[in-house]
């Protein structure tokens, strides 16, 4: 397969992706924004947001004032914001487009739909009036393409690097929620009081901003402590959005696309997964939560640098 053909499936599954995790994050953020709490805690968790796509000083150089309507703008319409729900599908479509012969006539007309709809929810900005019923149809569009590729796509190359920057870009998204959220919360050590009334709606927000919940309470039914949380966003192999299942996905689809050029690439991903499959949650807090999340992004950050340079285009990530 060629490389640029390769890059653009890479890329247009990452920003699928891409948007369904951003949609998920403000749903979060809106919801909690309506709990009883301090004028410092709403701005923290709206700064939250920014935070975790590193946006914080872009934003504050187009707008004003941090409030929930420009947060709103900047995440969802901001033609200037390459991480905005409105140019990840606008990309995504773009990339689908390019490789139009690359895929399924389902998946183009499921993404191509995407991006046209989007368009018009967008009119008169009547959206604003109810953004959480157009981050559910976000979420809703994103699970749609993913499922038509499962159902429909011949599992050759162009799958393979469609499911790798799925879960590439997954590993990075919960890696970010959790770090980000964990610091914007006054917690930057790895030992953390659930003792506390609005403990339980932070780490609720948590597990919900990935679907996480109910899987939450299948898997320990028990109350909601802040350690287990962390352990089964980052070390579950059955959760689907855990960094260790995300990795999973990742190396099961670098050994679908070998080449004799890829060892050094598939050796990386393979240490970075068994280091998570080895690993224990009480390891990870000793080392602290923020330190060890931020060694993991930096380490997907190089992953992806490897993947570019090996499969891809030659840019970085």
């Amino acid at each position: 397969m060629l490389s640029r053909t390769a890059d653009h499936l890479f890329w247009m599954a990452r920003y699928m992706e891409r948007a369904e995790n951003t949609a998920r994050m403000l749903d979060v953020t809106l919801k909690a924004l309506l709990l009883p709490q301090s004028e410092e805690s709403a701005t923290r968790s709206q700064r939250a947001v920014l935070d975790i796509s590193e946006l914080g000083q872009a934003f504050s150089e187009r707008y004003d004032a941090l409030t929930p309507e420009n947060v709103l703008r900047f995440m969802v319409t901001d033609a200037d914001n390459p991480s905005s729900i409105l140019r990840c599908l606008q990309a995504a479509r773009e990339n689908a487009r390019a490789v139009r012969g690359a895929i399924t006539t389902e998946s183009w007309e499921t993404i191509n739909h995407t991006w046209l709809e989007f368009g018009n929810r967008l009119a008169d900005n009547g959206w604003l009036q109810d953004p959480n019923a157009l981050f559910e149809w976000v979420k809703f569009r994103s699970h749609l393409s993913r499922g038509v590729t499962l159902g429909t796509a011949l599992q050759d190359g162009a799958f393979y690097f469609t499911q790798l920057g799925t879960f590439l870009e997954r590993a990075d998204n919960t890696a970010r929620i959790l770090d980000v959220r964990f610091v914007s919360g006054g917690r930057e050590t790895g030992t953390v009081s659930a003792a506390q009334l609005d403990d339980f709606y932070y780490w609720t927000s948590i597990l919900s901003s990935v679907s996480a919940l109910e899987i939450y309470r299948q898997v320990y039914r028990d109350v909601l402590a802040p350690e287990r949380v962390v352990e089964l966003l980052i070390l579950n192999p059955s959760m689907p959005r855990s960094l260790l299942a995300s990795l999973d996905g990742v190396v099961t689809n670098l050994a679908m696309l070998t080449t004799q050029n890829s060892m050094e690439c598939e050796r990386y991903a393979g240490k970075l997964r068994a280091e998570l499959l080895f690993s224990d949650i009480r390891d990870v807090l000793d080392q602290g939560l923020h330190e060890y999340l931020t060694q993991f992004l930096a380490r997907m950050y190089v992953l992806g640098n490897k993947i570019s340079t090996t499969f891809l285009l030659p840019t970085t990530v």
